[in-house]
């Protein structure tokens, strides 16, 4: 059996309000009716920490509560890079404190990038039966000055670390993802002609996100959904509950329609209070439920999660 040895997620305690943001006053009604109505209440900041000295925070916190040196470490790309030519995923591997773990990164899946780097470590401990562990790691920070993402979400802070090992659980059942490379370009940063505090990210068509990209991601979802199920041999009436990214409080409504399948209120909870926290979401929210205490060994859990780059993924665990 293969499953999470632990989770550890580190949350500002500073929050501010969505109609407090710096930018807000200067957005035009589109995008300022799109903020106050995307179901974020407020956002965490954690000042001028970067996103390499969370992650790594975060991991140093894991690991003194469930002691273990993981053979690899998985960074989980944020939105930008803290340096160019260096090494993130190295820069987190020496201040955790684990020189003898190999260290990369998975980036160019977005969000998605969490539940890719679970499928890849469930695979390497299969594929070498000498390896004890791996570690995962992602950190959320905007990508810029501004974290109003119009027409996507509102991004705040955090950072989560994640083990996996042999004999834990929940365990992962199945698993299955998807890219289309046609949605590369819907996002960009101009990042070399001006200065980091006046990056912006540009959508370069609002409406392919919103309609092109979402029936897409309609016809991605039900075909993964319906494949992991296979896979392990249930049914929906088997799911005791589904978790996904926060990105909008009408995406809950959307794919619970369209799957049949009732999104855990976890979910709506971590939007409204903390904001979109990229790849980092679907980790909170599968930590939060887990630690509810209304699972009982055997549930089975689906986290489904995609990003506009695009990709999907669907994961079926097993509490």
């Amino acid at each position: 059996m293969i499953g999470v040895g632990g989770i550890h997620c580190v949350l500002p305690e500073t929050m501010t309000a969505v109609g407090d943001l710096p930018e807000f006053s200067e957005l035009d009604r589109e995008a300022a009716a799109f903020a106050a109505g995307s179901g974020v209440r407020t956002v965490g900041v954690f000042g001028e920490l970067d996103c390499g000295e969370l992650a790594a925070q975060a991991c140093r916190e894991l690991l003194a509560t469930h002691p273990t040196e993981p053979d690899v470490l998985i960074l989980v790309a944020p939105r930008a890079p803290d340096v160019l030519l260096g090494s993130d995923a190295c820069r987190v591997q020496v201040d955790a404190k684990l020189p003898n773990t190999f260290a990369f990164t998975v980036d160019g899946l977005g969000c998605t990038g969490s539940s890719a780097a679970w499928a890849l470590a469930r695979d390497l401990l299969v594929a070498d039966p000498s390896r004890r562990g791996v570690l995962i790691a992602h950190a959320s920070r905007p990508t810029g000055a501004d974290r109003v993402r119009f027409p996507v979400t509102v991004i705040g802070d955090g950072a989560c670390a994640m083990t996996i090992t042999r004999d834990a659980r929940p365990i992962l059942r199945a698993h299955r993802m998807v890219t289309d490379g046609t949605f590369h370009d819907l996002f960009s940063v101009d990042y070399k002609q001006v200065p980091w505090y006046e990056w912006r990210e540009e959508c370069a068509s609002p409406d392919r996100y919103r309609f092109e990209l979402a029936m897409n991601s309609r016809l991605r979802f039900g075909e993964l959904v319906d494949g992991v199920l296979a896979d392990a041999n249930v049914s929906k009436k088997d799911i005791a509950a589904t978790v996904m990214q926060n990105v909008t409080a009408s995406a809950y409504e959307f794919y619970a329609g369209l799957l049949g399948l009732p999104i855990h209120p976890v979910c709506g909870e971590s939007l409204a209070d903390y904001g979109h926290l990229g790849a980092m979401d679907v980790v909170l929210n599968l930590d939060r439920l887990l630690a509810s205490g209304e699972l009982a060994t055997g549930d089975l859990v689906l986290v489904l999660n995609n990003s506009p780059v695009a990709a999907w993924a669907a994961t079926l665990w097993e509490v």
